[in-house]
């Protein structure tokens, strides 16, 4: 079996684009605990699971998948085969669910798998600090107030609710925060969770009647990091416990941080006393990062990798690559595989090259006269009013809205866009993009705007 890294590489490929197509629960689930050996000749890849159920499981929804990747990635046939790892764990018999389907949540853990109490851990991932964190002003205001929670947990911003869309850098400040907080304080009782697994673990309870227990893992905490909050939308009983939970440490002074993917008045199926408790602390949102903040995301990465990525091909790449974080490490590993296969170089024409995929999407996705076009529609205006001179606020603050996204989306520059906006001048389209850049941190009602209008765009 290789280990001259070609082999791994390849693995760690078709991983990294898994993460991209899976929701976080369902890679951290079935592919994340995944190890896999790679012949020398890259013709069969092996990959070990952890039990039969879930061998099974990953056959029928992952295995075709994982070949077609690879297949891909090499330009050859990869014959994908599955075995067992070596000293499984004994598989226990789960008890009968007792609780309506609506309270059980997707993807969690099957047969076989350790129950959340068994041995405290606190989850979090060392690796995420605030270190290693690039700063910029799309995460400024946010990443003050984790590091403020971490220096002093239990006094302001208690809750601190960070939003944003995925791959943003939520998870990361989270860890970040558990981690400075047991470096300061090592006797601190931390637990970093994902929504999901709070659902399971109150499932858990009810089936073998542990409340006890359950209550005493979470409300003696002194730090509870939560994941992803809008997974409790339609569950009665888990949303029921998590206040309770909520209003005990509160009541301890123990300090409680939580993500969503929207603001806490924007989470649907979730109790309005609980949306309240959500919105009694600091609530902030973590934006799309600008481009100089995605360049140095890039080459940090890349050094990471211990690869170096010339600037002029971070900018290349962070100017085609404009919506998330995950995005990126998306593309620097396909440039970086690229690289290593095929033993070139990193230049911007390799980098063209491995993303090939992705550029062809991107080239033919959005327009100046696509984003005039949904803007109108969306405040219900004429599109001619877009490159009218009408000046009324129920026309002037669309128009602005349209000019803000034509830079952020599209490659044109400031006159080209001021010409499509019916021949303005570049700095009014300048002004336009200031305004709403300036505002947007500012407004959560503009904000939650400017996602719907960015995701109806993508497509």
């Amino acid at each position: 079996m290789s280990t001259d890294g070609i082999g791994e590489s390849l693995w760690q490929a078709c991983v990294d684009q898994l993460a991209q197509e899976l929701s976080e629960q369902q890679f951290n689930t079935w592919i994340k605990p995944l190890t896999a050996q790679v012949a020398d000749d890259l013709s069969r890849m092996t990959v070990f699971v952890a039990n039969r159920f879930k061998l099974d499981w990953i056959r029928a929804q992952y295995a075709g998948k994982i070949a077609a990747m690879a297949e891909k990635m090499y330009g050859q046939p990869v014959a994908v085969e599955l075995a067992l790892a070596p000293r499984e764990a004994p598989v226990r018999s789960a008890p009968v669910a007792v609780l309506a389907e609506t309270d059980v949540p997707r993807d969690v853990a099957g047969p076989g798998e350790e129950p959340a109490n068994a041995g405290f851990k606190n989850r979090l991932n060392s690796g995420l600090t605030f270190d290693t964190l690039v700063e910029g002003t799309a995460n400024r205001m946010a990443r003050a107030a984790a590091m403020h929670v971490a220096g002093m947990p239990g006094h302001l911003y208690n809750p601190l609710f960070i939003y944003g869309g995925v791959g943003l850098g939520k998870t990361h400040l989270m860890h970040a925060v558990g981690n400075r907080l047991l470096a300061d304080r090592p006797d601190s009782k931390v637990l970093y969770i994902h929504a999901e697994q709070f659902v399971s673990d109150v499932v858990k309870a009810y089936q073998r009647k542990t409340f006890d227990e359950f209550k005493e893992r979470y409300h003696s905490l002194d730090l509870l990091l939560i994941d992803d909050v809008q997974f409790f939308a339609n569950k009665d009983r888990t949303q029921e416990e998590f206040f309770n939970a909520f209003e005990a440490l509160l009541a301890k002074k123990s300090h409680i941080v939580m993500t969503s993917d929207t603001y806490p008045k924007g989470l649907a199926d979730i109790h309005e006393r609980l949306v309240s408790r959500f919105d009694s602390g600091l609530t902030v949102a973590i934006e799309p990062p600008e481009l100089e903040m995605r360049v140095a995301i890039l080459i940090n990465k890349a050094r990471a990798e211990s690869a170096e990525m010339p600037e002029e091909v971070a900018f290349f790449v962070a100017k085609n690559v404009r919506s998330n974080v995950r995005e990126l490490e998306g593309a620097l590993r396909k440039i970086l595989a690229y690289s290593r296969f095929n033993q070139k170089e990193i230049s911007i024409a390799l980098a063209r090259e491995a993303l090939r995929d992705l550029l062809s999407i991107q080239n033919r996705q959005i327009s100046v006269e696509n984003i005039q076009k949904t803007v109108a529609d969306y405040y219900k205006i004429k599109v001619a009013d877009m490159y009218s001179k009408k000046r009324p606020a129920s026309i002037a603050r669309p128009r602005q809205i349209a000019m803000y996204l034509a830079k952020e989306l599209t490659q044109k520059s400031l006159p080209e866009i001021g010409e499509l906006f019916g021949g303005r001048d570049h700095t009014t389209v300048l002004h336009a993009v200031r305004k709403i850049s300036g505002e947007r941190q500012q407004l959560t009602e503009l904000n939650q705007q400017l996602h719907v209008l960015e995701q109806t765009l993508k497509g």
